[in-house]
């Protein structure tokens, strides 16, 4: 089960809203190293330029950089016995890097903490192993929750490995615009009721697409 309450005002904002940054607080990864091997391919597939240098011991610095040259991000990985460990702090403001390492960190079963900041609101993400187990809502200096995952682990799994993900929120966002304007022509309430409960769902479905 889930728990999710939205706004009918808010719904548009979610559409509208333009993100102007995205921050990890903290992201950890654990691989082992086929899956490092793995994960610099990966970046490499996602047309992020890559600088893969070796430090003492063995561990491994990367230095990921957009094509355009406009931000960089350095994540060093730490050799422990058989796998590598990768502790990560950063901020993005560029959607090339911003979506690679959204994709990575789902991908290769990362824990993080993650603001995304929209002009009057941030909605922080929790993430274990790679899938959200929360939205937080934040704003104006009061907190609330949007989602809470429970019992539907494997589903949302499935969502974040979807190669449509993309398409489905533009879907999904073009969907609530159609139905933000059938309800500015609707007067009747059990309508109104039909389209509210359908637009929560939506709702629910663009977070966690977005996550």
């Amino acid at each position: 089960m889930t728990r999710f309450t939205v706004k009918f005002k808010e719904l548009r904002e979610i559409c509208m809203a333009q993100r102007i940054a995205t921050e990890y607080v903290k992201a950890c990864l654990r691989l082992t190293e086929e899956e490092m091997s793995r994960f610099v391919r990966f970046f490499g597939d996602q047309h992020v330029r890559l600088q893969v240098r070796v430090l003492e011991g063995g561990n491994q610095e990367l230095v990921l950089e957009d094509e355009a040259g406009k931000e960089e991000v350095r994540l060093t990985f730490e050799r422990q016995k058989d796998v590598y460990v990768g502790v990560l702090s950063c901020r993005l403001v560029h959607p090339k890097l911003t979506n690679a390492l959204r994709k990575a960190m789902s991908m290769f079963k990362g824990d993080a903490i993650v603001n995304r900041i929209y002009p009057s609101y941030t909605m922080i993400y929790y993430y274990t192993g790679g899938a959200v187990r929360k939205i937080v809502e934040q704003s104006r200096g009061a907190a609330r929750v949007v989602f809470e995952l429970k019992d539907t682990i494997g589903e949302l799994e499935r969502r974040f490995r979807s190669t449509g993900v993309e398409q489905d929120i533009v879907r999904i966002k073009q969907a609530i615009n159609e139905l933000l304007d059938l309800r500015n022509q609707t007067q009747h309430a059990r309508e109104l009721a039909a389209i509210d409960d359908r637009l929560r769902k939506h709702a629910q479905a663009l977070f966690v697409l977005e996550a």
